[in-house]
């Protein structure tokens, strides 16, 4: 009774995780990864590396990011009480590839539409532009593999089942990601105060990747610097800035105003 207790996912507010779905103990996360499920990060104990070696291995080939921290982060997340050194966090829905988010345009008979995502970390923001990509009917959303929100299950509870119909892939290199776009075709604007074009000027109806920056910091540099354009909101009140899902939304159906107009 206690194994089946603790090879079981638990689901629990393991603060900045956003509440993930947790596998716990050597056995669980080796079969997961095993069965190639998504995983978002992988918590190891400090000095349990030793035991946990095929563990590891499997995460590295997979390249799953791994944090080795103190014992007491682990017992904080532990719903179980049974970690035995490790937990996964796994992803609350499948990852999808880049050429599938492309696949996706070229089977509608449309140009791409992609939100790409530089550093979204909080997983209600990632919800809601997961959201706003699929009511806008865009073709995916791309996210980075570190420092930023995936798909846990606050994003998918913010999606309010967007997640389902659209699909996210996660970059294990951004910038990358970002080339290999360019390399097919798809134009790549950053969004940001100060611009050098207007989004009214933007020309949306061509294949488009729309690039928001986090929350905080907005597009980084490197990001930035692969951008073809860098194109502005028009803001007419007092507040110079939108929230990060506010601008998704904005640029997303001025993308299909632009794309359904006679």
């Amino acid at each position: 009774m206690p194994l089946e207790k603790k090879n079981r996912p638990s689901r629990r507010d393991p603060g900045d995780e956003g509440d993930a779905l947790l596998l716990e103990g050597r056995n669980a996360v080796l079969e997961h990864l095993r069965a190639g499920g998504a995983t978002d990060k992988l918590f190891v104990a400090e000095g349990a590396e030793g035991r946990l070696g095929d563990v590891l291995a499997l995460a590295k080939r997979q390249g799953v990011p791994v944090a080795v921290c103190d014992r007491r982060k682990l017992d904080g997340l532990s719903r179980t009480g049974n970690h035995q050194g490790v937990i996964a966090q796994a992803a609350a829905h499948a990852y999808a590839t880049l050429d599938a988010l492309l696949e996706a345009a070229r089977s509608r008979g449309e140009p791409p539409l992609l939100v790409v995502c530089d550093g979204i970390e909080d997983p209600h923001n990632l919800g809601a532009i997961i959201r706003s990509a699929e009511t806008a009917g865009a073709h995916g959303v791309v996210i980075p593999k570190r420092r930023a929100a995936g798909l846990t299950a606050v994003t998918a509870r913010a999606s309010a089942g967007a997640l389902e119909h659209i699909g996210v892939h996660k970059a294990t290199n951004l910038a990358s990601a970002i080339d290999e776009l360019k390399a097919k075709g798809v134009w790549v604007y950053g969004a940001e105060a100060d611009g050098d074009v207007s989004l009214y000027d933007a020309d949306f109806a061509a294949p488009t990747a729309l690039v928001i920056g986090s929350e905080g910091a907005g597009l980084s540099r490197l990001i930035r610097g692969k951008c073809d354009f860098i194109v502005s909101i028009p803001l007419r009140g007092k507040v110079n800035s939108l929230n990060a899902s506010n601008a998704a939304a904005v640029l997303l159906f001025e993308a299909v105003r632009r794309r359904t107009r006679p």
